[in-house]
């Protein structure tokens, strides 16, 4: 059959680019669905950002890492990946979501949404970058909302409420400030967080000691409306006017398709279970690569800790 492979893998980001390579060097049939475009969570990154590891650390397949800069940037990442897949001549179908899997004795049916494909073997290389943690407060779904920022130009000029403290929001705090916004950051623990870049943590605390910024921290929004914002502070509620929200309160795996696989998650994190030789899950023939093997636990997994588990299933497949 023309869709037969001995492995399928969802999710074309750089964890599942590495299974890949690892596949066809082992002479495996193999094809990637991706939902979006090629690494398309790095894609949607900031477009001015800076990866907090060094270029050899996101290397993949033995391939080099090149940057012009000690901490590469998103636009290099992206042009690493796609000379990557493209002189792997890597076997990839891009902006096709996979919709359901059925297991019909030794054999996967995948229902793609365009074509079905059978397969011996799964790998999930899904990452968390889809489904946003929701504030869950009236005016969220307001044309004003993002939970995902892109570029600070177009905030010049404009009353930004950044709800967070972490990488991303600090990055989207200061950027649209330097690009002229009026901005405000809402934060529910006492301070900017510990895992901020250390190049970057001293700015945006220096910022706000100065005045430059206004942050209320141990804070929360508790409603938005077209031309402002309500935040529940220690000191009472205050209102203030808005025209923009972005709410980087970090992204959560897809946890609701790993169960309709049949997967098990355990503990606090709803964290998969699998073989950690293996990586393996519960269900035979489904292996988890990357990220998404955390579960909830999103800052435990990143590229340059994750790559390995490409080999390592790769290995088990072809030991069967």
């Amino acid at each position: 059959m023309a869709n037969d492979y001995d492995l399928l893998i969802i999710g074309g980001g750089p964890i599942g680019l590495a299974c890949a390579l690892e596949a066809k060097k082992a002479g495996l049939r193999y094809v990637i669905l991706e939902k979006g475009c090629l690494v398309n969570s790095i894609y949607y990154y900031p477009v001015n950002m800076h990866f907090f590891s060094t270029s050899e650390r996101l290397e993949i397949g033995g391939v080099p890492f090149v940057s012009n800069n000690p901490k590469p940037t998103r636009t290099e990442a992206l042009e690493y990946y796609r000379r990557v897949a493209v002189d792997a001549a890597l076997h990839i179908r891009l902006f096709e979501e996979v919709i359901s899997v059925q297991k019909e004795d030794a054999v996967f049916l995948v229902q793609s949404s365009k074509e079905s494909y059978y397969a011996r073997n799964i790998i999930l290389a899904t990452g968390f970058y889809d489904i946003p943690y929701k504030l869950n407060v009236p005016g969220e779904d307001l044309p004003k909302v993002t939970h995902y920022y892109k570029d600070p130009h177009f905030y010049a000029m404009q009353k930004v409420l950044v709800v967070g403290a972490q990488n991303s929001a600090v990055d989207a705090a200061l950027e649209t400030w330097r690009k002229g916004a009026a901005v405000t950051m809402v934060v529910r623990d006492h301070e900017i967080g510990e895992r901020v870049k250390y190049w970057v943590r001293p700015d945006i605390v220096n910022r706000i000691e100065e005045g430059s910024i206004k942050a209320y921290f141990n804070s929360r929004v508790s409603a938005i409306r077209a031309r402002e914002v309500d935040i529940e502070t220690p000191g009472g509620l205050v209102t203030i006017a808005n025209d923009w929200v972005i709410a980087m309160t970090g992204y959560e795996p897809n946890l609701a398709f790993l169960r309709k696989l049949g997967i098990e998650l355990s503990g606090q994190y709803q964290t998969p279970v699998l073989n950690e030789e293996t990586h393996e899950s519960n269900v035979p023939g489904i292996y988890l690569a990357g990220v998404i093997c955390a579960g909830m636990n999103t800052h435990r997994l990143f590229i340059e800790n994750s790559r390995v588990h490409a080999a390592q299933i790769v290995e088990a497949i072809c030991n069967k």
